[in-house]
């Protein structure tokens, strides 16, 4: 009997025991998973204050996002995996007054604007012409170089000055000022690719009648393709700047600054000089 009564006491401790341990494991792994909840809330809401403060400005945190299309030389194009040129020199010469890093992307020409729209950029500068069209979008920087809209046709061609272009297939890089003009001209086929280059080969392939395109990009696709020639008459004249994010007041007067100053050195002149040999 006592040994029954032992044995009993021994279970009802085991069991008091067993539910101690059980309720104090439910209890920690509840305590912990609330915490790891907690801590994941928090970093989840940590990762996106830092999206949000990264689209609103890059420049914030030392560097300089540049998004250009590097298929317009001389003022943009790639050396190996390098991507050089007019802008890529002026650009890296402003970040550098700025005490920031440059980041330097390409993409299709018609995607620079609103990538600097949505924050994924701070800036491109891509040979862009200052339009109207084009600042009710974003802000422009002060120009930094004069340019024009140039006709391309083959040695020999009937085309002689932009009145003759009427009704003609004419070739144009997608979103270009170049492709803006000429959806002006009367009864034109207009022929649109993603690369200027694509447009000049088209040409030699007789695929279209001429090329509306930059001044000196022109010049280097005629260079380096025989049989074509740029036309005495430019199309139009224009200026290039650096588009910011509208509103971007800080980063935009920032930026004018350091062209003013790369004007007022002669550096600017410098770097254009080194790309673009005077005639």
């Amino acid at each position: 009997m006592k040994k029954n009564k032992i044995a009993v006491a021994v279970a009802l401790c085991m069991a008091a025991v067993l539910t101690a341990c059980g309720g104090t494991a439910k209890t920690e792994t509840t305590k912990a998973a609330g915490a790891e909840t907690t801590k994941a809330g928090a970093e989840t809401t940590k990762a996106g204050a830092e999206t949000t403060k990264a689209a609103e400005s890059s420049a914030a945190g030392g560097k300089l996002v540049m998004v250009t299309n590097a298929e317009f030389p001389p003022y943009e194009y790639h050396d190996n995996n390098d991507i050089v040129g007019i802008d890529a020199d002026i650009a890296k010469a402003i970040a550098d007054k700025m005490g920031m890093e440059l980041e330097i992307q390409d993409m299709a020409f018609d995607s620079l604007i609103p990538a600097v729209q949505s924050g994924k950029a701070d800036f491109t500068a891509a040979g862009m012409t200052v339009n109207e069209d084009r600042k009710k979008n974003v802000d422009f920087t002060d120009t930094y170089a004069q340019a024009a809209q140039v006709i391309i046709v083959k040695e020999g061609s009937e085309i002689k000055a932009p009145a003759d272009l009427d009704g003609k297939k004419i070739g144009v890089q997608t979103g270009t000022t170049g492709d803006i003009y000429a959806g002006d001209i009367k009864d034109a086929n207009i022929q649109r690719f993603n690369k200027g280059m694509e447009a000049v080969m088209a040409l030699t392939q007789g695929k279209v009648d001429a090329v509306v395109i930059d001044r000196e990009p022109a010049k280097v696709f005629v260079k380096e393709n025989a049989g074509l020639k740029i036309l005495d008459e430019a199309f139009t004249e224009e200026e290039y700047a650096i588009a910011v994010k509208k509103g971007n007041t800080e980063l935009l007067e920032k930026m004018n600054a350091a062209i003013k100053e790369l004007k007022d050195s002669g550096e600017l002149q410098k770097i254009v000089d080194k790309y673009i040999t005077a005639e």
